[in-house]
């Protein structure tokens, strides 16, 4: 480590802070959001019935069938 090491934050990870310490609630915002919309329980028999109905692929998706 040289003599005169001044740690470094990038204007990102400022930004970041800053916003964080104006907004506290950001971060519970932000995994409230993700519930909504990830965070869900999956039902694997309507995920089986996707398997079964997938139609495998051709080698060359634009050659069509002569």
């Amino acid at each position: 480590m040289p003599l005169f090491w001044k740690p470094y934050k990038s204007e990102a990870t400022q930004f970041i802070e800053q916003l964080k310490a104006q907004r506290p609630t950001l971060e519970a915002e932000q995994r409230a959001g993700r519930a909504l919309l990830w965070d869900r329980e999956q039902d694997r028999t309507a995920q089986a019935g996707f398997d079964e109905a997938r139609v495998p692929q051709q080698p060359y998706v634009y050659q069509t069938k002569a």
